[in-house]
């Protein structure tokens, strides 16, 4: 795949992204609070491009949604695909970089996902490392499905998956308490659980939606500050990065996130 191909030349010229540690201590995702950096080259480089590889074959024709689109790095990895894109962002900061990095083309939502107000239904919505963080994903995932998922839409949800091997090394190294644990460096920047495949789909069904595929994303045995230092040797190939991906197929609860497709379900007929 040719984005993975050039994850190590990406990596070289995102350099000047990655500041330095000056403590002696380990970045990343298991460091201790304020030793960590929260968007990895990682997510850049690697994730986002295998994303894409993922939900593809699923896209349809027409509208997309993106909720939560920060900046607007996977936003840029969805312009060549889709002419009519909505981006919801509840950062003002955020939406300001994302429409200088994008340009023209996408329209933006500056609001949160509970109180925004859209014209209409999607083809496809998207949400890449978003419900982790909010405080009633059940109710968001609801407007999902009642309000702004189309008939025959497709909505694409991934988290990060608190079974990906790295997490579960950290477990037995005594970094974090168990799996599904919020670390302290997590909860900094606003995570308020972690999903597995099936906590995911519980709150995706909660919500009314079907979920008609149920997948991994890159089989993950390193935490994200480690492939960040080997992504700029060479080490690692192309075929290893390929060879992840199609792992991760095969195995989904070891990925380094966990993907469900879901379609419209039964509109729901209680709040919560």
């Amino acid at each position: 795949m040719a984005d993975l191909r050039n994850s190590a030349i990406a990596m070289n010229r995102r350099k000047k992204l990655t500041s330095s540690n000056s403590s002696g201590k380990e970045p990343g995702e298991f460091a201790a609070p304020g030793k960590d950096r929260y968007v990895y080259n990682f997510d850049l480089d690697v994730i986002h491009p295998c994303m894409i590889k993922s939900f593809e074959p699923f896209f349809r024709s027409g509208s997309l949604l993106e909720l939560g689109c920060y900046e607007g790095a996977f936003t840029r990895r969805l312009q060549p695909r889709f002419d009519d894109i909505t981006c919801v962002e509840a950062s003002p900061e955020a939406v300001a970089e994302a429409k200088r990095k994008l340009g023209g083309g996408v329209r933006f939502v500056n609001s949160t996902f509970e109180h925004a107000t859209l014209p209409g239904r999607y083809d496809n919505v998207v949400m890449t490392h978003v419900l982790e963080h909010l405080e009633e994903p059940v109710r968001v995932l609801r407007r999902i499905n009642d309000e702004w998922l189309a008939d025959g839409g497709r909505f694409f949800l991934a988290c990060p998956n608190a079974n990906a091997p790295s997490r579960q090394i950290a477990v037995k190294m005594g970094l974090i308490a168990h799996n599904a644990a919020v670390t302290a460096a997590e909860a900094e920047h606003g995570h308020r659980r972690t999903y597995s495949l099936d906590t995911l789909e519980q709150d995706a069904v909660a919500a009314g939606l079907k979920v008609v595929h149920r997948s991994g994303i890159f089989f993950k045995a390193l935490a994200n500050f480690q492939w960040d230092r080997l992504l700029q040797t060479d080490i690692i190939s192309r075929e290893y990065l390929d060879g992840c991906y199609a792992l991760g197929q095969q195995y989904p609860d070891l990925c380094s996130s966990i993907f469900l497709l879901c379609e419209r379900g039964d509109e729901a007929t209680d709040a919560k």
